[in-house]
């Protein structure tokens, strides 16, 4: 655990204090974010760009799905402003 950044150890300090399904959560988004850090960190920008083409022409319906609500968030931001 001494190689654990900040975000992750506050998150698992977090998970503790709570209950079971509190810790399994935290603990759960702590893995997935310790993941994407990782991913984030070991691919250039032209690579993650590939992969989120290849899930794209994987997943057309819900890449629409995320794509649609994504722009209603930031619809609703922008108007808010």
């Amino acid at each position: 655990m001494a190689d654990m950044n900040p975000l992750e150890q506050s998150l698992r300090n977090a998970a503790d204090e709570g209950g079971q399904k509190v810790q399994q959560f935290a603990n759960a988004a702590v893995e997935r974010l310790s993941t994407t850090a990782d991913y984030v960190r070991s691919h250039d920008g032209k690579r993650m760009l590939a992969d989120v083409e290849r899930v794209v022409k994987n997943n057309p319906g819900p890449a629409l799905a995320v794509a649609a609500a994504l722009g209603f968030v930031i619809g609703r931001t922008l108007t808010r402003g």
